[in-house]
């Protein structure tokens, strides 16, 4: 079980140990605001710093003049835990992992970008840290979308990393996401005597086998290579044992390259499933990797990071859709989100901070 909520939290301790904090306090999307206070109180007594608080969303923006502005987030939510929590220590193959629900997506992530607020007092570019709810649900609850509706103004700035697990390389845009739900309807009949009725769950044999044959493609996008995939995710139907299903559904995902809007995204889908009842029910953009932008160069080589595309969404797509550079940094295998043996390395929590204050600090 998750161990109790602490008073406070300490970001004078190093990353590891307030990844391991942060890790400890439960925050399934929707239960975030226990957290999310912790947060605001830690920073709270900063000068240097102005916070802010929207909901669960917790920003905090120096001040300084500078030329350029930066803004780097990171979502405080996690999935579901299953009984990966407390975290504890464990070394595989003599690499040291901290291990537990929310280690890699993504609150290393987080704990490096709070223990940088807090220390960072003159760095040599405005920063604005982001620190938000809600990520690992619908699009349409998303806190940093909230926050972009409700305070727009937070957004301005001239590159914006997000602390998204990527080994510790960058990851260039993202993919782009949606949902869509293939329905069949039919008729309900006692099973003893199914051909007076329609079944709907054998109606979809037919959408099935166009989905296990679909043929994903891998897209090139501006020197990075995409790797779409279409999906079946949940099939639904029936209302009892021994009655003939009058209605079924099939929920299908695509994560398509960020070289597609989703209006070419969903008609791709309504093509592949063309004859069924087609409803696209969730969908975010993709993103461009802005990779080309002078200030995303200038962070690749002085991180000493490999770009790479990033094939899960992220919110990168929402400061790409504001004309905003943004890239994925941050530690943790991307293999290892949502799984039940989720963990991070210890020496990539270690290796993201050094190299993030190097590059906010110009040392």
């Amino acid at each position: 079980m998750p161990s109790a909520i602490p008073d406070s939290l300490d970001l004078t301790a190093d990353a590891v140990a307030i990844t391991q904090a942060i890790c400890d306090i439960r925050s399934v999307s929707g239960d975030e605001t226990p957290l999310a206070d912790l947060i605001e109180r830690a920073l709270a007594e900063a000068s240097h710093l102005e916070v802010v608080r929207d909901g669960d969303t917790v920003v905090a923006r120096t001040n300084l003049g500078r030329e350029r502005r930066v803004v780097i987030a990171g979502h405080i939510d996690t999935v579901p835990i299953n009984e990966n929590l407390p975290t504890r220590f464990e070394t595989i193959d003599g690499v040291e992992y901290l291990w537990g629900r929310g280690t890699v997506d993504m609150k290393a992530g987080v704990a490096v970008q709070l223990k940088l607020a807090l220390e960072l007092t003159d760095p040599i570019v405005d920063l604005t840290w982001m620190w938000y709810d809600h990520e690992e649900v619908a699009a349409s609850l998303n806190g940093l979308g909230r926050l972009s509706r409700n305070r727009p103004e937070l957004f301005e700035g001239d590159f914006a990393i997000l602390g998204e697990p990527s080994n510790g390389q960058v990851e260039g845009g993202c993919n782009g996401t949606l949902r869509a739900e293939v329905r069949t309807t039919g008729l309900r009949a006692h099973s003893a005597r199914s051909w007076v009725g329609d079944n709907a769950i054998h109606k979809l044999a037919p959408a099935l086998t166009r989905l296990a044959e679909y043929e994903a493609e891998t897209v090139e996008v501006d020197g990075l290579a995409y790797r779409e995939g279409l999906n079946g995710v949940l099939v639904e139907g029936g209302v009892a044992g021994n009655v003939i299903p009058d209605s079924a559904v099939l929920t299908v995902n695509y994560r398509f390259a960020p070289s597609r809007s989703v209006a070419e995204a969903s008609a791709l889908v309504r093509a592949v499933f063309e004859g069924f009842d087609v409803d696209i029910v969730d969908s975010a953009e993709g993103a461009r990797p802005g990779l080309d932008a002078p200030l995303a160069q200038q962070f690749v080589a002085a991180v000493g990071a490999e770009a790479r595309p990033k094939y899960g969404w992220t919110d990168v797509a929402r400061f790409s859709a504001l004309g905003i550079p943004a890239v994925n940094f941050g530690p943790g295998d991307p293999l290892k989100a949502h799984a039940d043996d989720e963990r991070v390395q210890v020496a990539q929590i270690l290796d993201t901070e050094r190299a993030l204050r190097a590059w906010l600090t110009g040392a």
